[in-house]
């Protein structure tokens, strides 16, 4: 809804500058700790791979790919969070059980997105946009685990408004060097970018940094299957987008495969 009046780039600075700058004055206000030295270039560091790698890669890429793809690639994630788990040292190794709670939460994912989500087509064209998103889901997987395992005695919350304001910071250049479209100011997507900016980063992104510091990796990762939940929902509210019992079938297998994940992570929570 937001890039029906914002250009991708544009869209991306400006939410996470506003984002970021909201946070950062309430946390001056209220005088609490920010990151210092090498623990506040690397936590902006992360943020701008973590959110401009994964979320510059959705906003890019869905200039071609249709909604219902992207939704059902984005979902990859959680295997590419377990697999660097399992990679990186200290990281929980691959168990079968976590891997068949992922795989039926995909399942689950795929029943919800389909036939709809590819009522658009498939076609070539749309390729470097798919390769872009597997590309986009990669970066915020490693900037995920990256600001996971740096040692920090900031408030993960603080971590997460420096990081939105780092991204935003980021792409301002690109924003206005980069010939994108002009902005076409209009309601609906200013309306968008403002829910963007308070339940997309203020809150979503802020209970995911949280999350990450304090949950297993398995478990946060399947906040991916949640998404869509939300977004047909939200469809359904909004643009009266069928919602029947496909839809709640595929969220009952997306909520346990959730549940078998969280019952077969190993690690205390």
């Amino acid at each position: 809804m937001a890039l029906e009046g914002f250009p991708p780039l544009m869209l991306l600075a400006a939410r996470f500058l506003i984002s970021g700058s909201i946070m950062l004055t309430a946390v001056r206000l209220l005088k609490i700790d920010m990151p210092a030295g090498r623990e506040f270039w690397l936590t902006a560091l992360f943020g701008v791979v973590l959110l401009g790698g994964g979320n510059g890669a959705l906003i890019i890429a869905e200039q071609t790919v249709p909604s219902g793809l992207a939704a059902l690639l984005v979902t990859t994630s959680p295997f590419f969070m377990v697999g660097f788990d399992a990679i990186f040292p200290g990281g929980e190794r691959l168990h079968l059980p976590t891997l068949i709670g992922i795989l039926v939460g995909f399942c689950g994912v795929v029943l919800l997105i389909l036939p709809n989500g590819f009522a658009a087509g498939i076609d070539r064209r749309i390729l470097p946009g798919v390769l872009l998103l597997e590309g986009g889901c990669v970066l915020w997987c490693l900037g995920a685990h990256l600001q996971k395992r740096l040692a920090t005695k900031a408030h993960p919350v603080v971590s997460g408004a420096l990081q939105q304001f780092a991204t935003g910071l980021f792409f301002v250049l690109p924003a206005f060097g980069i010939k994108e479209h002009p902005v076409r100011w209009n309601a609906h997507s200013t309306l968008a970018l403002l829910y963007l900016v308070t339940f997309g980063s203020i809150v979503g992104y802020s209970a995911f940094i949280y999350a990450l510091q304090h949950l297993p990796i398995a478990i946060v990762s399947t906040y991916n299957y949640v998404n869509p939940v939300v977004a047909i929902f939200l469809g359904w509210l909004f643009y009266r987008e069928p919602l029947g019992w496909r839809e709640f079938a595929a969220m009952g297998i997306i909520f346990f495969g959730v549940a078998i994940v969280r019952w077969t992570t190993h690690k205390k929570i």
